[in-house]
This record gives C-alpha cells, structure tokens and sequence, in this order.
C-alpha cells in the first residue's frame, strides 16, 4: 500500500480539503490511503470522516518561525516512526516550503508542491511567505497546480507555458450537484425564501473572498429587488466584520449567515445567482460545483477564465461599481431555466470518478507500482 502524507492547514470544510476528500473517498483505498499532516490545532470537520477512511491525522508544532526548532524535530520523528510515508504532498500555499524541505532533509524521495493559488496574502507573515515561495520550487522533486495561472505564480512563467507540471483539476462528485427543483423547494421553504431572489456565497470569511465588496453589491441589489436575499455559507475570521457591516447598511434582515454545514451541495439549488467577486482565486472548486448546479455564477475578473467549464458564468470586472454589478445580477431576477450539467461537467474534466483514478495512477507510478 501507498499511504500519502498531505500537508494541510486543518481538515475543516473549505475548498482545498473538500477537494481533498472528493479524491479520497474515490481512491481504491487499499492501493492508495492519504494521511494528513494538520498545520493548525483546531480540529477539523472531516477527521473523523478521514479516520473511517483508514486515514491518520498528524498534527505538527505549525509554520510559526519561533517555533522552527520543534517543527523540525517533529518532522524528523514523524519520518522516522511511518517509515511508509514515501511520498509528501504539500498544499500551503508558499508555506508548503516548510513540509516539503523537512521531507527533503529526511531523504522522502517524492515532494509534491501543489499550487491552488495566484497570489499571496498579506498579512504578519508576508516576508515569510516571499522568501519560501522563492524556495519552494527547490524543495519540490515535482510542481502540480489546479490550472496555469496558480502554476504559473509560484513555480514560475516559463514553467507553466513549457506545462512543465501536472494539472490536477478541482474534481467533484458531479450527481451530488444535478439540479433538483425538489430540493430546491424543500431549502427554500426551510429558509423562508420561497418568494425571494437568492443571491449565495460559499467561502472562509477572509480577505481573498472580498466579502466586503460583495456586501456592497448587495446593498445595491436590495435597492433594485427589495425582496432578495443573501445567503452566506462558511466562517472565518472576518465574520464579525461582515456582520458590522451589514448592519451598518441596515440589510441585516435580508442576509443569512449558515455557518459550516455538510450540505452545500444542496444549498446551490436555492440559489438564482452565485457570486463569487475574489481578489483573486487559483481555480476555486466552489465556482465548479455552482455551474454543476445550473445556476447562474458570476465572478470576478479576477478569477482565472480556466474556471468557465458551462455557459452559466459570466465575469464582471472589479474595476465597475457595486451598482454596475447589482444590475447585471438583477437579470435573473425573474427567473430563468435549470438544467442538468453533468454531461458539461464531464465534457470539461471535472468528473471525481474519472479524474481519482488519474491521480491513483500518477503515485502509482511515482512509487513503481503501475497497476
């Protein structure tokens, strides 16, 4: 057996561990299991999913610099007590650094860098991140990305246009997303929205997501359609801010805030329009699983094009107004009609069933074991 140790942040419901899972439920597992290595210490809501998998959860000291002694002391025991782990794939973002040089100080032969983003956010540990995105590339034997432009800012131009690197796409469980007007009812009964315009969400509250232009937006589609509705579905560390805000605004009773739930595949179906106005995005996988639902996906021009896999999404520049976005949102405010999108999902590559046995194969042969 293959077991895989995955550098993460927390195995808590966002885009990369949904991913994550995605592939791992549909890996043959006694050819394939994955490991996670938990970056932070709050646990996350897929472990005990994970440990049922056969999968360990190993939970390191974290990237903290003053705390870089102890990392690599426990990184060095980790390697020494699961001499199977043979392969680490790392998923931080420029901070993956830390992961993959401390497997190659400890001689792991496969280091995957794996990039999900265009570009870095600034924050405390801003110098930090420039200086191992500089020396990612070093610590990596291979470079995978979700599509060229997240490929292209940490491992380089000339790598991305030469496809020096392994695309592995934000796959999904494409039936789980089919449009069902029955579930849609069901939602929208439950949420008291049977009558209303849905506008929804799904993203950490962060500064990547752009939640406060996002509540702008809204502001100004109130104005246009005083019977929408804003559906918010995560949580994160601007939260209370966004809710200051929405106060401020005085749009508190037109916005729902759902929290992390298991359901988010059904609550695309509610929704008339999602939107998702990033400062900027690798190939964000809730942006796939939107246009599997059939509804209208309205992003920033921020977003990589490579994300457009139905006629469902459209991209409004950054650079226009809220007014100017709540205009061009307020089309489809009296309705339009919902389809079924497998066959697009599949046509484009985004199909789980197929894209997990790809990546089986790709360790398979990393490891000389091609079935």
């Amino acid at each position: 057996m293959i077991r895989v140790l995955h550098s993460v942040s927390n195995m808590d419901r966002a885009g990369l561990e949904t991913m994550l899972m995605n592939y791992y439920r549909h890996m043959d597992r006694e050819k394939i299991q994955f490991d996670f290595l938990a970056n932070k210490p709050k646990p996350g809501a897929y472990e005990d999913e994970v440990r049922s998998l056969g999968g360990r959860i190993f939970v390191s000291p974290g990237f903290n610099p003053l705390k870089l002694f102890r990392y690599r002391k426990f990184m060095k025991q980790l390697f020494a007590d699961h001499p199977e782990i043979q392969i680490v794939h790392a998923h931080n973002g420029a901070l993956a650094y830390y992961a993959l040089r401390e497997a190659q100080r400890n001689h792991i032969p496969h280091r995957i860098a794996h990039s999900h983003n265009s570009k870095l956010n600034f924050d405390a540990k801003w110098p930090i991140k420039q200086y191992c995105r500089k020396h990612l590339k070093n610590a990596a034997t291979q470079y995978w990305g979700c599509g060229a432009l997240a490929v292209s800012f940490y491992f380089g131009k000339d790598i991305a246009k030469k496809q020096q690197y392994t695309l592995i796409r934000n796959a999904i469980e494409e039936e789980r997303f089919v449009y069902n007007p029955e579930v849609r009812a069901r939602l929208r009964k439950q949420f008291h929205v049977e009558e209303n315009f849905v506008i929804g969400h799904v993203g950490r509250f962060m500064k990547q997501k752009n939640h406060k232009f996002l509540i702008k937006i809204f502001a100004e589609v109130v104005k246009q359609q005083p019977n929408a509705k804003l559906v918010l579905i995560g949580e994160g560390e601007l939260q209370p801010a966004v809710k200051e805000q929405i106060l401020s605004l005085g749009i508190e009773k037109s916005v729902i805030f759902t929290g992390s739930i298991p359901n988010v595949n059904e609550m695309y179906q509610m929704m008339d329009v999602f939107l998702l106005p990033s400062l900027y995005e690798g190939l964000p996988v809730v942006g796939i699983e939107a246009q599997a639902s059939g509804v209208k996906t309205i992003f920033s021009d921020t977003v990589t094009e490579e994300v457009k896999i139905t006629d469902m999404a459209e991209f409004y520049p950054l650079s226009w107004t809220p007014e100017q976005w709540a205009e061009g949102i307020c089309r489809y405010a009296n309705g339009y009609e919902r389809t079924d999108m497998t066959e697009e999902v599949k046509a484009a590559g985004y199909s789980i069933h197929t894209e997990a046995q790809k990546l089986q194969k790709l360790y398979e042969e990393m490891m000389g074991q091609e079935s």
